[in-house]
């Protein structure tokens, strides 16, 4: 569905393209289509929320905050399982993009209203509003717990105390129309400055401008990568520009992305995401190699903003079509422990990868129970099912796909400690006579009791073998004595064994007994 923007929001919000540059495309489904396949697809469907939404943040509990520029509110996703929870939280006009600062307080800058409205996240009440003139646009935490707010129609930052709720210090001076800004772990933030084609450098500690840096047409957004480099979103040259914070210079060519990139965030893999508002999609950047990587992952109609949460799911927002993207991407496996088990089932495994949120799994083409997963998409915990003796395929199936550790998991046969029991010789030594004319010895499995059928059992005198039998159904076997007896009167008895053996079911330990001779 394509939302119109409120009017009051055109100059920040709005589409107007560069000479020479298209107008992004209203809906989804004109995305052009690349023949080659992509690694990614989504794995919902969109989250529907309010009217125009823009900017995103994660709360404390993990959940997360979008700003719905249309309908003047916020409200709050459960990533648990992607659906809105609880009530519209109001704010000013034209909510844009947000910010979580470390004392757990979400500060949200109303671009129309010229105010920032402060929420306590912990209970989704508002707790002040703080006004800020020029068109406040986007916020950022800065080293110390403060935050930066840029000033769109001020060509300026301003500093909030997160602890008075209240504008500190003097506006700091950017270049034309700011927007997005990014803070590197050396404590410099990086400042997109969309109508002078610039970034501003500032030294948050001492709120001094460091630099100006020429990047690409209309930069709108900033995104420290885990190398720490800047990569900023170009919306009109259609690419990203690279920065290096330590020496604040470009690093290499711009990377072509989308149509008109207005998003641009960075992951904890490496991966840098562009959401491209001209062509509905979102671009993938390997920040290793600094180039694109498969095919652009189509989302809804004109994305703006997206976050990538700890699991490794990246949340888009669309402006257009009220709704949040959520792209999951397909598992990756990297182990099993313990990779063995009972036949039986029941061992307690660790399965380790990326990507395994809401994940199910098959051992062996059954499922496992008690399927659990961490936080991060990384561990998953889970009880094996029963199985064959042998080798067996682990296979973790997630809304983003499946992987297979092929013969990841071996199912081996529980050894059950058996006991042999062997009947006395009864004979009469004068004249000698046989009383009972067989040698019988019983093998029976000590774990479950029963009598074992179908094993071989040796009778011995030392190592003078009188013959061998097979364990009848009642795990008995019978050796014919008749001619034996002068041996096992001369030896005092006779000695049976069971080599052990493997079943179906059970390897059988060996065991042994001796008989001995009874005189009436």
């Amino acid at each position: 569905m394509h939302t119109s923007l409120h009017s009051t929001t055109q100059e920040l919000l709005g589409t107007a393209a560069l000479p020479g540059q298209p107008r992004p495309t209203a809906e989804a489904n004109d995305v052009r289509r690349t023949a080659a396949p992509a690694p990614t697809f989504l794995a919902i469907a969109p989250i529907p929320v309010g009217t125009n939404p823009v900017g995103l943040a994660f709360i404390p509990n993990g959940d997360l905050y979008v700003t719905n520029s249309g309908s003047n509110n916020v409200q709050t996703i459960d990533t648990a399982t992607d659906t809105v929870i609880g009530a519209a939280i109001p704010t000013g006009t034209v909510p844009v993009w947000l910010t979580v600062a470390p004392n757990g307080n979400a500060y949200v800058p109303n671009n129309v209203s010229n105010s920032v409205t402060v929420i306590d996240t912990a209970t989704s009440t508002v707790l002040t509003t703080i006004p800020v003139s020029g068109g406040p646009a986007a916020a950022a935490v800065i080293p110390g717990g403060n935050i930066y707010v840029s000033r769109f129609t001020a060509n300026s930052v301003q500093e909030i105390d997160t602890t008075t709720n209240t504008a500190v210090g003097a506006a700091i001076p950017t270049g034309s129309g700011p927007v997005g800004i990014a803070v590197a772990p050396n404590g410099k933030a990086y400042v997109a400055n969309r109508n002078a084609n610039t970034v501003t450098v500032i030294d948050t500690a001492t709120s001094a401008v460091l630099t100006t840096i020429p990047v690409g047409a209309q930069p709108n957004f900033v995104a420290i990568a885990t190398n720490g480099n800047a990569y900023v979103a170009n919306i009109g040259s259609n690419n990203v520009s690279v920065i290096n914070t330590v020496s604040d210079t470009i690093v290499g060519a711009p990377i072509p992305v989308g149509t008109n990139p207005w998003g641009i965030t960075a992951g904890a893999d490496g991966h840098v995401y562009t959401a491209n508002r001209g062509s509905n999609n979102v671009s993938v950047i390997d920040s290793v190699t600094n180039t694109v990587i498969g095919a652009p992952i189509p989302v809804g109609s004109q994305p703006i903003a997206l976050v990538v949460a700890p699991n490794n799911k990246v949340y888009v927002t669309n402006i257009a079509s009220a709704n949040v993207s959520v792209i999951q991407f397909a598992p990756t496996l990297s182990g099993i422990t313990p990779n063995q088990g009972l036949i039986t089932g029941g061992t307690p495994v660790t399965i380790t990868g990326t990507n395994l949120t809401g994940a199910s799994v098959d051992i062996g083409g059954n499922p496992a129970t008690g399927v659990t997963v961490n936080s991060t998409g990384t561990q998953i915990t889970a009880i094996t099912p029963p199985g064959v003796a042998g080798p067996a395929d682990v296979t973790v199936t997630t809304p983003g796909g499946s992987a297979t550790l092929v013969g990841g998991f071996t199912y081996v046969l529980p050894v059950h400690a058996t006991s042999l029991t062997a009947t006395p010789a009864l004979a009469k030594l004068f004249p000698p006579h046989v009383y009972f004319p067989f040698l019988t010895a019983t093998l029976t499995d000590q774990v479950t009791g029963l009598p074992v059928p179908g094993q071989t059992i040796v009778f011995a005198i030392g190592s003078h073998l009188l013959g061998v039998a097979t364990t009848d159904a009642q795990g008995t076997a019978r050796l014919n004595e008749t001619l034996l007896l002068s041996l096992i009167l001369a030896h005092g008895g006779y000695d049976v064994s069971f080599a052990g053996a493997t079943t179906p079911t059970a390897v059988l330990s060996p065991s042994s007994a001796h008989g001995a001779v009874i005189e009436p």
